[in-house]
């Protein structure tokens, strides 16, 4: 028997019926909360990993019929293909093995006859030596100094999981290398990050599995001309982290080492590979990344074998298509009462939105409903002093909470108003929930709120590497068990060409102009010669 499409299954008919009687007064979340046992009964834990979904607009019947849509569209089934190796990128024919990436559990998963545990760990021992000599100065930069900096050159998902989980861990673990990112071609990004280093002390970390990202070359080429400048011979200072085979992975071209990228392992969700593995080993140790490992493949055991309705990842995926497909929201923003996960909504935007913005189904058919929704954060509080009046007062949209329960530092702490700064950061999470659920009547209009506006809470308990992996897990588990359940495929990004292949035109035209200042852009249309004779002109 074949997946039912997801608009054909009798659940997602039934949840349209559903979705029109949830508007009913009585379901007013003021009153869904106030039913007993609503938070026991709605919320679920998994090793130090808490969901409350208690101030969703659901009630059991909903739920029981997200749980009938999951077994109809046969998502763990699908999820489990995945984990073993089958073919679900159908578009590019490949498999998607990122789980495979921190496996304890398994010895072999062969694709194609290649081990694809074999092949990680094969890149992980290679990384485990060479960051340690970088450590202990075995390995030094061409003027004979220790390394103390390493800038990651890569755009998309060859440094967005880094990122996050770098800014997330250091906060934990004082870093022995300190990373910064050069994603952006603005050359603005280059002039900032070369203030903060010294160039005789800084590795360069170029990540790109073709080695033709045409940002990715861009700023590698302004790496190589900094250090000629510096007098430094780049080979001394370059590593690359590349698929097989490719021009980065060229012997001919002398660099420090090269760490393979493999096809079966999508960027977005590339973090547990040598695109996170080789950075984050540099910063914080071999060791500590492997811990980070293990707590992602915790979450993806229980991804894989928990049931449907205890399943953390498949629950929240089932809430976010009923809210974008049945309730019409069309975004969700997280929230992380927690500054050192400010990265996270920029990750899991990139993670979400690539794997979830298609409009064909994986028959290659246009779809007839919503796949994703608009992803935005930032931490709180600061959230709530920028758009939570919006997210209060104007057009609703859910938002995903998340509390990490014990703080990293611990020394002296002033009280304020009887509490902690933690405990007023907790104060803040759950009194904003409860705000959105409940409302506020008030005779005056503009202090009128309707409540009746949903959310979630996830609660972490610390900030070690375990529970950043279980963190990181999550999301992408979660989107891909949307992805599975609408019929969509979340591992190709054709999205991202169109835009490349008009810029390759205008820079031809940019090129031109470079070496003949007589070029005029008069073969183009109007806009973008205007655009171009600006920016030549260097002013309005």
């Amino acid at each position: 028997m074949g997946q039912t499409i997801f608009s054909d299954s009798t659940a997602y008919k039934k949840l349209n019926q559903l979705s029109k009687t949830i508007r009913d007064k009585k379901f007013h979340l003021k009153n869904l909360i106030q039913e007993k046992d609503r938070l026991e009964k709605f919320s679920l834990k998994s090793d130090g990993f808490f969901y409350d979904f208690s101030k969703q607009r659901i009630t059991d019947n909903v739920l029981e019929e997200l749980f009938i849509l999951a077994k109809e569209t046969r998502a763990k089934e699908t999820f489990s293909k995945m984990v073993s190796g089958k073919i679900v990128n159908v578009t590019e024919n490949r498999a998607a093995l990122h789980t495979a990436a921190r496996d304890f559990t398994h010895d072999r998963i062969l694709v194609d006859d290649l081990d694809v545990i074999f092949e990680i760990n094969r890149v992980n021992k290679k990384i485990k030596p060479f960051t340690a000599k970088i450590h202990n100065k075995q390995i030094k930069g061409d003027s004979g100094k220790a390394f103390t900096d390493a800038v990651v050159i890569g755009i998309g998902g060859s440094y967005l999981g880094c990122e996050f989980v770098y800014t997330a861990l250091k906060h934990s673990v004082e870093p022995l290398i300190h990373l910064h990112f050069l994603p952006n071609v603005d050359i603005d990004n280059f002039g900032q990050i070369i203030k903060t280093i010294d160039p005789e002390t800084c590795l360069w970390i170029v990540i790109s599995k073709s080695y033709t990202t045409t940002e990715t070359l861009a700023n590698l080429n302004q790496a190589l001309l900094f250090l000629k400048n510096n007098n430094l011979d780049p080979s001394k200072h370059l590593v690359t982290v590349t698929a097989k085979g490719s021009p980065g992975d060229d012997p001919l071209n002398k660099i420090l080492d090269s760490f393979h990228m493999f096809d079966f392992i999508g960027g977005r969700y590339s973090v547990t590979s040598a695109v996170g593995g080789l950075p984050l080993s540099l910063a914080f140790g071999f060791d500590i990344f492997n811990r980070f490992l293990k707590g992602c493949h915790v979450m993806d055991l229980h991804a894989l074998t928990a049931t449907e309705k205890e399943n953390i990842p498949l629950v929240s995926a089932l809430i976010s298509i009923w809210n974008s497909n049945f309730l019409s929201y069309p975004a969700q923003a997280i929230i992380p009462y927690c500054s050192a996960l400010s990265k996270l909504s920029p990750h899991v935007q990139q993670l979400y939105m690539e794997s979830l913005g298609k409009g064909v189904t994986v028959d290659g058919n246009f779809t007839d409903y919503e796949t994703g929704v608009i992803i935005f954060g930032e931490p709180g509080t600061n959230a709530q002093h920028s758009f939570f009046q919006l997210a209060h007062q104007g057009r609703p949209f859910p938002i995903e909470f998340i509390g990490v329960v014990k703080p990293v530092y611990n020394k002296a702490q002033a009280l304020s108003k009887g509490v902690y700064n933690h405990q007023e950061l907790w104060a803040n999470m759950i009194a904003q929930g409860q705000a959105l659920a409940m409302g506020k009547n008030d005779e005056n209009k503009a202090k009128y709120f309707t409540g009746n506006r949903p959310s979630s809470t996830l609660l972490i308990n610390d900030l070690t590497p375990e529970s950043i992996g279980m963190l990181l897990a999550f999301y992408e588990a979660r989107t891909v068990y949307e992805s599975f359940i609408l019929g969509i495929n979340p591992f190709d990004q054709f999205g991202v060409e169109l835009g490349k292949v008009l810029a390759s035109d205008i820079r031809n035209h940019i090129k031109r102009k470079n070496s003949d200042k007589t070029y005029e852009f008069d073969s183009l249309d109007p806009a973008a010669k205007f655009y171009l004779e600006t920016l030549f002109k260097e002013s309005l």
